[in-house]
């Protein structure tokens, strides 16, 4: 059958028409895709959390070209779960929460970055009772950690209380966890309990915006140094995209107003690239500590 002109102008101005809509169909997909989701640990409240990943957010949004979303999670466990499940890109883990995303994914899961100073990182055991002086006097004491897959907050210090031949469960009267470290010293500076322990750069962060009184909570004990918290990413994301992510972190420089602000919201003074070799020592203590068979 023949089209007159007329039909044919109106069958040209139908198709033009399905195709823009069709269009406008798919950019939500598109966009879906150029969306870099991005979670963290929950090792402090969330609303901190989100203050200090904003400025980080909007720089990476600048050096990938994809919108950066932020999700907190409710606990530590939802972070490994949401790499191993690819429902997050990119994760701020501490070092013992990225052993777990590795044994979850695999070995998939990749560290990119760390700070410089998680390379020599510490835990600080603080206190409110001036009966408390050394790791010793622990015993017969009500304590606090932080999460139970806090590396700063308790699988390390754990360890090294076993070390100094303190057994945790056996000898101090009552275990508690307070699930972040900032909790962690508002446990101990309430008196829920005798002794804490928490991550150094949280507790230095606390004492110089006066969140915490030191005329009353002080530290009275430093662990050794380990490493801890990295940026890792699912290892099924474009390689062009990890390479991006790698360059935007190692190129923050202090020197730049901006990027110090950014380093200085992460408690960094640069950072350096790491990789899964640096992470054994952690392995080796959370199975030495019995959280890994």
């Amino acid at each position: 059958m023949s089209l007159t002109p007329a039909r044919r102008l109106a069958l040209k101005q139908a198709l033009s028409c399905a195709l823009a809509v069709s269009a406008m169909g798919a950019l939500p997909a598109l966009a879906a895709d150029a969306v870099l989701r991005v979670s963290a640990i929950p090792d402090e409240a969330p609303t901190e959390l989100q203050r200090k990943f904003a400025p980080l957010g909007k720089y990476l949004e600048a050096q990938t070209g994809m919108k950066v979303v932020f999700t907190p999670v409710t606990d530590y466990a939802a972070v490994v779960e949401s790499l191993a499940t690819r429902k997050i890109d990119l994760a701020w883990l501490g070092g013992f929460t990225f052993v777990q995303a590795k044994i979850r994914t695999n070995g998939t899961a990749i560290p990119i970055v760390q700070r410089a100073e998680d390379a020599q990182f510490t835990s600080k055991f603080i206190t409110a009772n001036p009966q408390i002086t050394g790791l010793a006097d622990l015993k017969g004491k009500t304590f606090a950690f932080g999460a139970p897959s806090s590396t700063s907050g308790s699988l390390m210090p754990r360890f090294f209380l076993q070390q100094a031949g303190l057994n945790p469960d056996k000898d101090f009267k009552n275990v508690a966890f307070s699930g972040a470290h900032d909790a962690t010293v508002a446990f101990v500076a309430a008196g829920r309990a005798e002794a804490g322990v928490l991550n150094a750069s949280v507790w230095d962060k606390m004492v110089e915006e006066k969140k915490v009184d030191t005329s009353k909570v002080r530290v009275f004990a430093t662990t050794p140094t380990y490493f801890d918290y990295n940026w890792t990413v699912r290892g099924d994301l474009d390689p062009a995209l990890v390479k991006k992510l790698t360059d935007a972190f190692l190129a923050l420089d202090p020197a730049k107003p901006e990027d110090k602000a950014i380093l200085g919201l992460q408690r960094a003074s640069k950072f350096v690239p790491t990789n899964a070799k640096n992470y054994v020592g952690i392995e080796d203590a959370a199975k030495s500590a019995g959280l890994l068979k």
